[in-house]
């Protein structure tokens, strides 16, 4: 490809990439949320269709091609982790599997965890409730972000379990640096590392190098374009040392007997210890339809990233235009392009208000607390983002 053609593919990929979105009308609508739910290429619906003659040809013999698709999601989850050999543990949700992963930790020798005041509500939800049944979790404040990892691993003593963070913030977008480092002080203090890439693999490129002791979630409902039911817990080396307590019969589906003699549940080794039980695969086989899309069009982590890179400078050179007053409305201006992830988040006391009214004007957005989130997708058209930008200038001015 030539220098030209690259910067085009780049610049423009609307013009190739939306037709394939026809079921969700991407060309004709003003959809910014591509960091809360992306739209499904076409041939998803090709993958629900192959699930369901699946399932009626082959009976509850279909596990054994479902399971092929399960294996197709970790070979595309492996690639946006950029963990080529990783173990690959799947889940409905995130929740799911950050639940199966808190029950194997040893809380009652190291009744400690330590996160940050910027996760998701799926975590912080979750570990507000163990602090009421008396497990100490310690908040670290998510700003500023430069310094986070150092002041996490300042938090880890000898009775922390786990540390919770993400690599980019939910509200923010900002990218958390120095995981490395935090992955070193937990393996040497003994407490685990959980990272949440959710926000990471699809719109910025994310390695377990470096934190290669460290498990990471996440799922494909944002970025990836997969949809619901396709999350990923992916597991570290030392992970068969863990006996989950939250665990399903699909743990031992490779060596049912039909007996149990009553002795210590056993685990398999490898993803399968933190298996859960029979659930709906229509979401893999959907997943593997669109996995195999990314491969047909080029749709690689370092290409996402360029097209997000180039689709956030033109969201925040349309809203520079705008010249809102920054009590109002602003934008985190500190560091570069490179610091954020794949969404533009707007600081304002009227998110919600400003969410709404674009909702009426026909640009979907959302807002998280005190900040108006406008994401991207690569089959947005940079007409479409300034279309956006000017219906916020517009609501902003009709409604101050």
């Amino acid at each position: 490809m030539t220098t030209s053609a690259l910067q085009d593919a780049v610049t423009s990929p609307a013009a190739r990439l939306a037709p394939h979105y026809s079921m969700f009308g991407v060309a004709e609508r003003l959809t910014l949320t591509g960091h809360s739910h992306q739209a499904w290429p076409d041939v998803a619906l090709s993958g629900q269709v192959d699930a369901l003659r699946d399932a009626a040809l082959a009976l509850d013999d279909k596990w054994e091609l479902a399971f092929k698709k399960a294996d197709r999601v970790r070979e595309g989850v492996r690639r946006f982790l950029g963990d080529p050999y990783g173990e690959i543990a799947l889940g409905a949700s995130t929740h799911d599997l950050v639940v199966r992963f808190l029950s194997a930790l040893d809380l009652r020798t190291r009744p400690r965890l330590v996160t940050t005041d910027g996760e998701f509500h799926t975590l912080r939800r979750q570990l507000a409730r163990l602090a009421e049944e008396g497990v100490e979790v310690v908040r670290v404040p998510a700003a500023p972000v430069a310094t986070l990892a150092e002041r996490l691993a300042a938090a880890v003593d000898d009775r922390t379990a786990a540390v919770f963070v993400s690599a980019v913030l939910y509200e923010t977008a900002r990218i958390v640096p120095g995981l490395p480092g935090l992955a070193e002080v937990c393996w040497r203090r003994g407490a685990e590392l959980l990272v949440d890439a959710y926000h990471a693999a699809g719109a910025v490129p994310f390695t377990t190098e470096g934190i290669e002791s460290a498990w990471v979630t996440g799922g494909g409902y944002k970025y990836l374009q997969l949809g619901e039911g396709n999350c990923y817990l992916r597991l570290p080396e030392h992970a068969d040392t863990f006996r989950p307590v939250v665990t399903g019969w699909f743990a031992e589906f490779g060596t049912l007997s039909g007996t149990h003699d009553g002795t210590r549940v056993g685990y398999p080794a490898g993803a399968a210890r933190f298996a859960g039980a029979t659930y709906d695969p229509t979401s893999h086989y959907r997943a593997a339809r669109v996995l195999d899309f990314f491969d047909d069009h080029g749709l690689t982590p370092g290409y996402l990233r360029q097209v997000s890179l180039h689709q956030m400078s033109v969201l925040t050179r349309a809203f520079d235009a705008i010249g809102a007053p920054a009590e109002l409305i602003d934008r985190d201006r500190d560091g570069s392009p490179e610091d954020f992830g794949g969404f533009l988040a707007l600081r304002t006391p009227h998110a919600a208000r400003l969410t709404s009214g674009l909702a009426a004007r026909g640009v979907r957005t959302d807002h998280r607390g005190r900040y108006l989130r406008l994401g991207p997708a690569p089959y947005l058209s940079d007409e479409q983002l300034e279309t956006a930008v000017a219906a916020l200038a517009a609501e902003l001015t009709d409604r101050p």
